[in-house]
């Protein structure tokens, strides 16, 4: 989770960004000293959670939540840090996920952080759900782009760039010349999914991209093996074999395919 803490007090800085570094789901925080230099972060960084003092000199925090929608900005998830407890009202009334009297404990912040970050994932969740048809377009034969998950994270890749896919445990690597993506996902769900690509099965945990095969390699043992461009040698088992059939004749640009 992405945290942005905005207060006018260091010492309050210093204690929250204190209890943020010892969260192991905080991935990266920020702070601001006011309003105007929240709202110009917020203006080109996307945030999970904002935890706001309610009391500044330029903005009350209210307000400034009030221009993240006048501006269209995404409304994070928000826990207001104040002295006051009359503004708990206002701050619910505005979204607010939580709010924190001062001066607090670790426990009562790491408390509403909790159900913040909950939030937080539940709404990423929810936009997940809205983006699947257009994922789903783009993950159709046709398109140059296909979706996926990797580390909380939707990627679009060029099917066209991936050498060979193979399976390491519950992950599989999709290798590229330059590099490789890790995703939890079966070998067998990645296969269907490549299969309008020109990706063939050669192993019971092994994928390779046909566009990139440049020689098919006979062994003694009945089994063959895939020459890519790069050098590399990928074993095929006999269970496999018919596979290669689609490699077995002539195809200008891709070299010169031995048949059996």
């Amino acid at each position: 989770m992405r945290v942005l803490i905005v207060d006018d007090e260091r010492l309050t800085q210093t204690a929250l960004a204190k209890v943020l570094s010892a969260r192991g789901d905080v991935e990266h925080f920020d702070s601001a000293n006011d309003a105007s230099e929240a709202l110009e972060k917020l203006a080109t960084t996307s945030y999970d959670v904002l935890l706001l003092d309610i009391d500044m000199l330029d903005l009350s925090s209210t307000e400034l939540v009030d221009q993240l929608g006048e501006r269209s900005l995404p409304l994070p998830s928000i826990v207001f840090v104040t002295a006051h407890v009359e503004h708990a009202v206002a701050a619910f009334e505005r979204h607010t996920v939580d709010y924190v009297i001062k001066p607090f404990s670790n426990e009562s912040i790491n408390e509403a952080l909790d159900r913040a970050f909950r939030r937080a994932k539940g709404e990423r969740a929810a936009k997940l759900i809205e983006a699947l048809p257009h994922l789903q377009e783009l993950s159709r034969p046709g398109h140059s782009m296909i979706a996926i998950k990797a580390k909380g994270r939707i990627l679009f890749i060029n099917p066209g760039d991936v050498v060979a896919v193979q399976a390491e445990g519950n992950y599989v690597s999709l290798q590229r010349e330059s590099d490789s993506y890790l995703l939890r996902e079966s070998i067998s769900t990645v296969a269907e999914k490549l299969k309008p690509y020109g990706f063939i099965r050669i192993h019971r945990s092994a994928l390779v991209n046909t566009s990139f095969v440049v020689e098919i390699k006979p062994y003694s043992t009945g089994k063959y093996g895939l020459r890519v461009k790069s050098g590399k040698e990928y074993s095929v088992t006999r269970g496999y074999k018919k596979n290669l059939k689609p490699l077995t004749e002539f195809r200008i640009g891709n070299g010169a395919f031995l048949a059996e």
